[in-house]
């Protein structure tokens, strides 16, 4: 069985997952927007109680019929990979900023994105654990892009500052392989500079090592 195979081929075409995309996408984002307006909001107690109806409602619709626990990764019969679960660039998940990630062949995969109160810890800035998060997904995605995926085994975070709400820019690179550990370093951007830098060990799994070259010919370059 082929790699893809292995980690199950979901059976809709890619004009398919695309109607998906310009169906749920927007509706995410609408979500995301509610999200935001809940943790702003000073509205007048009627106000606050009509809307938690009319949340109510939605969800009522939206749960008239459900998949699985969780979307996770898909892959399409073209080969592209669909994180859409993804907690940092899910195009399904509200709680994902969203990162989009860019894989240029002679620099760093980056990606930047706002972030607002939703991701707050401190006051005014970035919560830690969301600073790691990103870090973590940029390690990933750069080890994959790359053609050396792995789990997370280790991530070590250096924060240097404090990350400020706003306009953030993640960057990785793989640095080297040593047999199926893949090393790759990583950082946190804004205006004010460097926030946090990070060094991971991304290890490929057990069970898919005898695929290793499989693997690394198998990655194609798009994702949604």
């Amino acid at each position: 069985m082929s790699l893809i195979g292995d980690f199950g081929v979901d059976p809709m075409t890619p004009e398919q997952f695309d109607a998906e995309a310009a169906l749920f996408g927007p509706l995410t984002d609408s979500v995301r927007t509610l999200m935001e307006a809940t943790l702003m909001s000073e509205a007048e107690a009627d106000d606050v109680a009509r809307a938690r109806a009319l949340v109510d409602e939605a969800a009522a619709l939206l749960n008239t019929r459900r998949g699985g626990i969780a979307l996770g990764t898909r892959w399409g019969t073209d080969g592209i990979r669909r994180s859409w679960g993804n907690a940092v660039m899910g195009l399904r998940n509200p709680v994902a900023p969203p990162l989009e990630f860019t894989h240029d062949d002679d620099g760093p995969s980056w990606a930047e994105a706002e972030l607002g109160g939703l991701y707050e810890g401190p006051p005014g800035l970035v919560h830690g654990g969301v600073v790691a998060l990103l870090l973590d997904q940029a390690l990933g995605s750069a080890a994959f892009y790359a053609g050396s995926p792995g789990m997370t085994g280790t991530l070590t975070v250096r924060y240097r500052q404090g990350t400020k709400l706003g306009p953030v820019r993640v960057e990785a690179a793989l640095d080297r392989v040593e047999g199926v550990k893949s090393f790759v370093v990583g950082t946190v951007i804004t205006p004010d500079g460097v926030c946090a830098e990070a060094e991971g060990i991304f290890i490929l799994p057990r069970e898919v090592r005898h695929l290793a070259g499989e693997l690394a010919q198998s990655f194609h370059p798009g994702e949604g």
